[in-house]
């Protein structure tokens, strides 16, 4: 079980998505206000704050946001769950369809601590079931049969 500490979002793409506290996920469309929300395999991001609590200990100064995640959850370690998991919340449902992504230009953090972790640590969902989530609900890991 995990607990939510951060639902963040932007506007544009290709900008750092900033902690809302707060947020409305729609059924196959994603975040609510979240440039990558659509009708795609990528609707919704995630980022263990054990992950981003780790890279801050090297040296990195990153607020929330600043992989380009959606949810940050603590206590969840994403990277090693199968694509077709389920990650509940409330009533809120996501499947997981992703595991990292190809990093094709550099972003900020790169070039400043020579890696970044969403590749390898983030991971990418659609919404099945819809709702509002908030900093401190619980999520529940379903492992795909």
């Amino acid at each position: 079980m995990g607990k939510i500490i951060g639902i963040c979002i932007s506007e544009k793409r290709g900008t750092e998505k900033e902690n809302m506290g707060q947020g409305e996920f729609i059924e196959n469309f994603g975040i609510k206000g979240d440039a990558h929300a659509g009708d795609w395999h990528r609707q919704v991001s995630l980022l263990s704050y054990d992950k981003i609590l780790a890279f801050k200990e090297r040296g990195a100064i990153v607020n929330d946001g600043a992989f380009g995640e959606n949810v940050i959850v603590q206590g969840i370690d994403f990277k090693t769950l199968p694509v077709g998991t389920k990650l509940k919340c409330k009533n809120i449902v996501l499947e997981v369809t992703q595991i990292g992504k190809e990093c094709h230009s550099h972003c900020q953090i790169y070039k400043k601590m020579g890696e970044c972790i969403m590749p390898k640590e983030g991971v990418f969902a659609r919404v099945i079931f819809g709702g509002k989530m908030k900093i401190g609900d619980e999520m529940e890991v379903e492992l795909a049969l």
